[in-house]
């Protein structure tokens, strides 16, 4: 049985294989090979208009080159790279060229060449032209599709970025969060996040690529490039090829092709830029990706905001814990342990009047008595003087013990996660450096005015031996107290004022002492 319209089924199949597939790229692959099978082409090729919409160049089958060198076959042959998508040249005897259209808009051109059962009928083109009306249908459904799936892989993303930027983390673990996300969901060659210097320009602070980044971080944009006063102002900027645009100076840019440049900004703040380069050769951002990357920018550079907040709160409530522990230590463990040691002294005292006192008496019998009385006295002050050792011990004690206190106050008065400042500071900074390695927190105490008598440069000393005193009694085995004192009370030998260190720990046979002294 003969078919009543010629050309009518293979047509239908051709429809329905394309109409079958809703990746972009596989549909119109379809399109160009039912096209070459209904028409007996040997050659087909689709040439894009606006490669930069779909990120596609020519899409052709798996035949010949333009000259028509070889004989052509069903394939799946793609380029989407540097080709012009200009149409096979005379060589390759150009039979049909037909537009395919989308939403009144020229897609591109259906062109096939080399038909090998002679020249090209009316129904050729009849079928051709039908199949590219579907194909425009195809292409629409295509497009949406993949746009909606950008939308949701972008959207997912900038949630999973907020999410991690608010569960905690610094800032740099923040923005290479950011950074890292970024550049997986653009498929680019590296995430670049540039900030504002000082003096007017722009540093990377963060690169995220799959391989070295050596080059990237560290590098500087110098006031006066063209660029900067885009980037600074919070405009987004996109280039077709970073290595040969004059307008980039940087060494890396050799590197990299089509990129987009994104401010992070939010409510006119302006964090940083957000680079995002493709390799040498890639495809261009199409203009959904440019708008995804814009969006996540944005929400990215609203949640590095929230996430700066949250931690300062989170630093805010520290030191306002901070001081209340300073406060309570100060006003009741100190002035407790004060009014401690001064009973001590005034009982040592009275012990000790009542020593002399008991004494006297004691001589001042008969013969029989006294001489009871001045044994009695000898064991009286025997017994009196070891009570008042035993009390000097006590406040020494009480001191030590208040000077550790204060010196914890000092310590919780500190910025956590700031370099400290002050003499006082450095020397804690060492000590609790130390307790990781020792297994226990070295004792430290100050005497005198250390922050305002001791200067830079007897500090910078100071903080050498203390560090060598500290790594020797780490080396020591049996270790298990050190005790820190730093004077700045002493006096030399010469007379001149002085500091004087000194670091002692308990380590077997009879513990080890380390003394140094400077002048101030």
């Amino acid at each position: 049985m003969t078919d009543p319209v010629p050309g009518l089924t293979p047509l239908l199949e051709a429809v329905l294989s394309v109409g079958t597939e809703l990746e972009l790229r596989a549909t119109l692959q379809r399109i160009v090979d039912a096209a070459a099978e209904l028409t007996g082409a040997r050659y087909a090729t689709l040439a894009m208009r606006d490669p930069a919409r779909d990120g596609l160049v020519r899409i052709r089958t798996a035949g010949p080159p333009v000259t028509g060198a070889s004989p052509a076959g069903r394939g799946t042959a793609t380029a989407n790279g540097p080709e012009t998508g200009t149409p096979p040249g005379p060589e390759a005897d150009i039979c049909l060229d037909v537009p395919i259209r989308v939403d009144d808009e020229v897609f591109g051109n259906l062109c096939l060449a080399d038909k090998a059962c002679g020249p090209v009928t009316l129904e050729d083109e009849q079928l051709v032209r039908l199949l590219a009306e579907q194909a425009g249908i195809a292409i629409g459904n295509a497009r949406l599709y993949e746009t909606a799936r950008q939308r949701e892989r972008w959207i997912e993303g900038a949630s999973a970025v907020t999410t991690t930027l608010l569960s905690g983390g610094t800032g740099a673990d923040a923005l290479t969060t950011v950074a890292e996300r970024a550049r997986i969901l653009a498929g680019a060659a590296a995430g670049i996040i540039l900030e504002p210097t000082d003096e007017g320009g722009m540093r990377v602070v963060v690169a995220s690529t799959p391989g070295d980044p050596a080059g990237i971080v560290g590098t500087t944009v110098s006031p006066g490039s063209p660029l900067l006063g885009q980037l600074l102002g919070g405009e987004p900027v996109f280039v077709e090829d970073a290595a040969t645009d004059p307008r980039i100076t940087v060494p890396a840019r050799s590197r990299f092709g089509p990129s987009m440049m994104l401010p992070l900004q939010t409510e006119g703040r302006l964090i940083g830029t957000l680079v995002l380069p493709r390799g040498r050769g890639d495809r261009p951002y199409t203009e959904v990706e440019r708008l995804l990357a814009g969006q996540f920018a944005s929400q990215a550079a609203l949640a590095l905001v929230l996430a700066d907040a949250r931690h300062s709160r989170e630093l805010l409530a520290v030191y306002e814990d901070r001081d209340r522990i300073a406060r309570d230590l100060h006003d009741l463990v100190v002035q407790r342990l004060f009014a401690t040691g001064m009973m001590l002294e005034s009982t040592q005292r009275r012990n000790a009047a009542h020593a002399n006192g008991g004494s006297g008496n004691g001589r001042s019998g008969d013969a029989g008595t006294g001489d009871a009385g001045n044994e009695d006295g000898g064991t009286g002050d025997a017994g009196a003087e070891e009570v008042s050792a035993a009390l000097g011990r006590a406040v020494d004690e009480l001191e030590a013990t208040v000077q550790e206190v204060r010196t914890a106050i000092f310590a919780l008065q500190q910025p956590p996660a700031d370099a400290p400042t002050t003499f006082r500071g450095r020397v804690l900074r060492e000590t609790a450096g130390a307790a990781a390695v020792l297994g226990v927190r070295p004792s430290t105490r100050f005497a005198g005015p250390v922050d305002n008598t001791i200067t830079d440069q007897v500090a910078g000393r100071l903080i050498a031996v203390l560090r060598r005193a500290l790594a020797a009694a780490s080396r020591r085995p049996g270790v298990s107290r050190i005790e820190v004192v730093v004077d700045a009370t002493v006096a030399l030998p010469d007379g001149r004022p002085g500091v004087r260190l000194t670091v002692h720990d308990d380590g077997p046979p009879d513990g080890t002492d380390v003394t140094w002294e400077s002048a101030l």
